[in-house]
Order: C-alpha cells, then structure tokens, then sequence
C-alpha cells in the first residue's frame, strides 16, 4: 500500500547518517519503493527522495527527472570525470539554491527492486542530480559541497549566510577535499 510521507527538513539529525544498504528484497521493500515514488510524484518541485529524507535509512532513492524515472537500490558511482558547477536545491531545504561543482560525467551501479543490477553512465544535470541523492545516502547536504557564502530562496529572494544555516543546526561541517 502506497503511503504519501512528510519530508524531513534541514535541522533533523537523520539527514546526516549514512544509510545501511539493502540485503533482503520483497514486497515489504517494493511497498517503501512504491510510498517513496508516490511521495515524490505529489510535489511539483523536486526531482528526486533519498529514503532518508523521509526518515528510512536504507541506501534507496526515486528520481523522476528529464523524462528518465530511476528506482535505485544500494547505488554506488563507480568512475566519473569531468565537471560542472550549477544551481542546485533540496526538498529537504525548501526553496533555497546555492551553486555546486559536481563531477560532469559518471558511472553508476545500482540494483533494481528486484536486486537486478544495473551500470549506466549520465551526463550533465542529471549526472548531478544522482550525485545528490548518493549524497544523500551518505549524509552529505549540497550546502557542505557550495562555495557561496550565501542559499537564496527562489520565491522571496531572502539571502541567508551558508555559515549561519550551518550553525542554526549546531554543525560542523568538513568540507570533503
């Protein structure tokens, strides 16, 4: 049974732990991939929903982005090159964008929901967009990977200092090197 979750906003302590990979897949799997989409599917401004982000830590995420639908289990980039520095978003940060260096080509590995396993390489905005949600599944927020000083909402144009929304969450933040 499909069931629509509430996205779990910046500040809660679940978007910084690592998800546990998938070992056992069955309906009761199939059911969270089918909440995951359906919760996704119902909001006009995301691309793509970590489970974590709904507060399940297994290594899952759904994207539904440029005409291409991914359901990805245990995804893991295997080789990249490249890159590319564009705006970027989050559900779990509404409305705010800041801009990030990614890598521009990758490969990736993933199983199915059926643990079929999969190698596909993407390139551009949807090379990044899977970048974000591994990122995701590892914790990682695109504000740790900005180099603005300042998120800008999208709506009200309301600047707020990176370093400040780092600290209002009690943070600290390695910048991966």
């Amino acid at each position: 049974m499909r069931k629509k979750f509430k996205i779990i906003e910046f500040g809660d302590p679940v978007l910084r732990e690592i998800a546990k990979p998938v070992a056992v897949y069955h309906h009761k799997l199939h059911s969270l991939i089918d909440s995951i989409s359906y919760t996704l599917k119902h909001r006009d401004d995301g691309a793509a929903l970590a489970a974590n982000q709904i507060g399940v830590l297994k290594r899952i995420t759904v994207i539904d982005y440029e005409h291409e639908y991914l359901e990805m289990i245990n995804p893991e980039i295997i080789d990249y090159e490249g890159s590319q520095t564009d705006s970027e978003g989050c559900l779990s940060l509404p409305g705010f964008f800041a801009s990030v260096t990614r890598y521009d080509r990758i490969k990736v590995k993933y199983k199915n929901r059926e643990g079929k396993e999969f190698i596909i390489e993407r390139t551009g905005s949807m090379s990044r967009c899977i970048q974000h949600e591994v990122d995701h599944l590892n914790g990682i927020l695109f504000i740790d990977k900005t180099e603005d000083k300042f998120l800008l909402h999208s709506e009200t144009k309301e600047k707020i200092a990176i370093e400040e929304v780092r600290k209002r969450a009690g943070e600290i933040i390695q910048r991966e090197t």
